[in-house]
């Protein structure tokens, strides 16, 4: 059987940004991502001019605000409209199905597609251990035990299944209505794997409400690693975001600019 301890983000789509041809402006960022909000938050104001720039005493780049002090702007004044146009597609593995019903309730500016276990024959499935389950102590013993019996009852149940239904319909319908009935007896613990779609608006949104201390510790986890992704891709959007060790070894996610 196997067990699962940790999630695995991978970022499988992003943007790419063409500049308008009969507006003269260059931002000074090469992250299509940063240099779309940067575009979209000039816009509002026609600010694409040389001169034009945040008042303040920002940094400037050839006499113009850069990108990342426009951006940073931005996240001052809580104007997370123009980060909706940014937008990153990650699959996410390694990731129980107690996570992704959490997951997916955010609903505002995210798009799913997950692994079917009607479609799918979990025989091979694995397990994510609960991160607060410590391995070696009698709470390990019993998940483990648990989750061998739920998956060899899975096996049982399919195989009696399908030989129960025998051909009677379409061979895709003979599969889905075994595994769906067989898929009941497996755990929230079940692994599953899910591709994710949201803007930069809604994963701040999720980052900060998952990384919290009150959340969940596995999907806090989540929330950590899909941070140290998107930091990755584009820091202007997200370096404010910053992940906290806390002493019983865990780490959450805190920022002077939060709900922008």
């Amino acid at each position: 059987m196997q067990i699962i301890r940790s999630p695995r983000v991978t970022v499988i789509a992003r943007q790419e940004f063409v500049y308008p041809e009969h507006i003269r402006w260059e931002s000074d960022s090469d992250v299509p991502a940063q240099v779309l909000t940067e575009f979209s938050g000039r816009l509002c104001y026609l600010s694409f001019g040389a001169d034009a720039g945040l008042e303040g005493g920002h940094k400037t780049i050839g006499g113009r605000t850069s990108n990342e002090a426009y951006l940073g702007n931005i996240l001052k004044v809580k104007h997370g409209s123009v980060l909706e146009h940014a937008v990153w597609s990650v699959l996410i593995e390694g990731v129980s199905r107690a996570l992704t019903h959490e997951l997916v309730r955010h609903r505002a500016g995210f798009g799913f597609s997950q692994l079917s276990q009607r479609y799918v024959d979990e025989s091979e499935i694995g397990f994510v251990v609960p991160p607060e389950i410590t391995e070696g102590t009698k709470a390990y013993t019993t998940w483990t035990r648990a989750c061998e019996e739920s998956l060899a009852a899975y096996r049982e149940i399919l195989s009696d299944l399908i030989e129960q239904i025998g051909e009677e319909g379409t061979a895709t319908m003979r599969k889905k209505r075994a595994r769906q009935a067989a898929r009941s007896v497996l755990p929230n613990s079940a692994e599953t794997k899910i591709v994710v779609t949201g803007n930069a608006r809604a994963w701040r949104h999720f980052v900060e409400m998952r990384g919290s201390e009150t959340a969940d510790v596995e999907i806090r986890r989540l929330a950590t690693a899909v941070l140290r992704t998107l930091q990755g891709e584009a820091p202007h959007m997200f370096g404010d975001l910053q992940i906290v060790p806390q002493e019983d070894g865990t780490e959450t996610v805190e920022t002077e600019f939060s709900k922008v």
